[in-house]
């Protein structure tokens, strides 16, 4: 029995020893083919790294639009990222034609799958084509507010006043209004002043106009527009409307809110507030 185990060990070892001899190249032959083909994704990742970001360097220095360097960098990125795999998968011995038909069949059941992802994508192209907006412009859209980061592409990223990153996707950018507020270097502010109905009007308005005049910040051309808008119900609305560079609209209008205030009360112009006349009616009881 003992003969015959080592017998047949004996002549495992001599059928494996054969089939490692017999194979010997072909293994040698995907060892190093597996490892070109490593070496190709780790090689090729760190080359297309290098690019996109040089790509990246160079767009900016030629004064181009942040947003665009961006997107198109993203693009190049990911193209030459799949022709890296395509050339490693080659290397191992796939087929890479059919590899791309296969990819292509592939490409259109995830299509189907992700039409909103692609929705975004078609959404990002015509933004950055028709550049309704620029990185660093204030904006409002998708119910969103915010100084634009940058298109990607399917995204926009947004940054908010009080600091919040907001990711809106491209489609919802496209699919709504967009307000640019950092479009036209003049913005107008629109200031409801009300006041009593017993109130001096030219003297209001005398009041309103040297408030103005005082603030250098507000631009002279166009001029200013000071007019009674509407008699309301409590009040007589009057109009100012004057305008400012658009960094400086906030600054502006909250300074003139608050001068205006100050100087309504220094001159005894009241500013009336609704008020409620409540009538009490008591039943007596028989």
């Amino acid at each position: 029995m003992d003969e015959n185990l080592l017998s047949n060990t004996a002549k495992l070892g001599n059928d494996v020893s054969g089939w490692v001899t017999n194979n010997q190249e072909l293994i040698i032959s995907y060892a190093v083919n597996l490892t070109a083909a490593l070496l190709i994704i780790l090689i090729g990742s760190m080359v297309i790294k290098i690019a996109t970001n040089s790509l990246n360097r160079v767009l900016k220095k030629r004064k181009i639009d942040p947003t665009i360097a961006n997107f198109v960098t993203s693009l190049i990125k990911y193209a030459l990222l799949a022709f890296v795999i395509i050339a490693a998968l080659g290397r191992v011995g796939v087929h890479t034609a059919s590899f791309v038909a296969i990819v292509g069949a592939a490409g259109l059941a995830i299509g189907l799958a992700l039409q909103g992802s692609l929705s975004n994508f078609a959404a990002g192209v015509l933004l950055i084509g028709f550049r309704p907006f620029k990185a660093g412009d204030f904006i409002e859209a998708a119910g969103t507010a915010g100084v634009v980061e940058s298109v990607q592409i399917f995204t926009t990223v947004m940054k908010t006043g009080d600091n919040r990153i907001i990711v809106v996707p491209n489609s919802n950018i496209l699919g709504g209004n967009i307000v640019n507020y950092s479009k036209e270097e003049r913005r107008r502010i629109d200031l409801v002043i009300g006041v009593s109905y017993t109130a001096d009007l030219q003297k209001t308005k005398q009041v309103l106009q040297k408030i103005v005049d005082a603030d250098e910040r507000i631009l002279k051309d166009p001029a200013c527009n000071i007019s009674v808008n509407e008699l309301g119900a409590s009040s007589v609305d009057l109009i100012v409307r004057p305008w400012v560079n658009s960094a400086d609209y906030w600054t502006v209008r909250w300074d003139l809110l608050e001068k205006i205030k100050e100087e309504l009360d220094n001159n005894g112009i009241g500013i009336p507030f609704p008020q409620m006349d409540i009538h009490l009616i008591r039943e007596e009881k028989a």
